[in-house]
């Protein structure tokens, strides 16, 4: 029994010096004597002790929120704004070779392009255009990962903290525009009732009759909405009727 457990740890010991495992989601960047090899994985690879050297990275998204910075706008405001910061390796020699703490040079290099982002758009492009925004901040960021083997996948700005009287003037200018508009929606309803008005009153002098149905609709409309004693004003019509019946005499 022991002559064949002896062989069996052996090769269970050896296998453990020599055999290494990677996740789907990893990649190993081998050194070979301090030189760069092929990377290895995912899966089962062989690793030489003392010859070779494995660094693990994995090529997951990686999800960061960036610290509130304080900055001042294009047109001299003065903001608090942060960020959320997606990104993932794509070249694992290069994240390991070209940059130390890579996940922190990330963050400090995000830090400083939404300073500089925000540096270069005015108070109402942060308000109204955010996508804008983050494109800059994308095209700030994007040159520097690149040259570290980072590929970021988005960044956009989460939160936007002005000062309180600047809030106050913007809530006075969205009323006076609301206002504004309004204002002119109800000029527009009376110019297009103007209109409406001209246009019957033309239809009813050019025909009496008309005229008339439009009076006595309203004395209807009189009678239904008011008990009161409503005094009906005879038509022209009949009144120059009767002074040609009386003329003859």
């Amino acid at each position: 029994m022991s002559a064949v457990l002896v062989p069996l740890v052996a090769v269970v010991a050896v296998a453990a010096l020599f055999l290494r495992i990677c996740q789907e989601y990893q990649r190993a960047v081998i050194f070979r004597l301090g030189r760069l090899a092929p990377i290895r994985g995912p899966g089962l690879y062989v690793l030489i002790p003392l010859i070779e050297r494995a660094v693990t990275v994995d090529l997951r998204t990686v999800t960061v929120l960036l610290e509130t910075q304080e900055t001042v706008t294009k047109d001299g405001v003065t903001a608090k704004v942060n960020a959320v910061l997606w990104y993932r390796v794509t070249d694992p020699a290069q994240a390991v070779n070209s940059v130390r703490e890579r996940d922190d040079a990330v963050r400090q290099a995000a830090e400083t392009a939404l300073r500089d982002s925000i540096g270069q758009h005015e108070l109402d492009e942060l308000l109204g255009d955010r996508m804008r925004v983050n494109a800059k901040l994308m095209e700030l960021l994007a040159g520097t990962a690149r040259r570290w083997g980072i590929e970021v996948e988005a960044a956009e700005i989460r939160d936007l903290d002005i000062p309180e009287q600047m809030q106050r003037a913007i809530a006075r200018e969205a009323e006076a525009t609301r206002e504004a508009k309004a204002r002119l929606i109800k000029a527009d309803g009376e110019e297009a009732a103007a209109q409406s008005l001209v246009r019957a009153s033309e239809a009813m002098a050019a025909s009496p009759g008309a005229l008339e149905i439009r009076r006595l609709q309203t004395l209807a409309e009189i009678g239904v909405e008011h008990n009161s004693t409503i005094v009906i004003a005879l038509p022209m019509e009949l009144t120059r009727l009767a002074a040609a019946v009386r003329a003859p005499e």
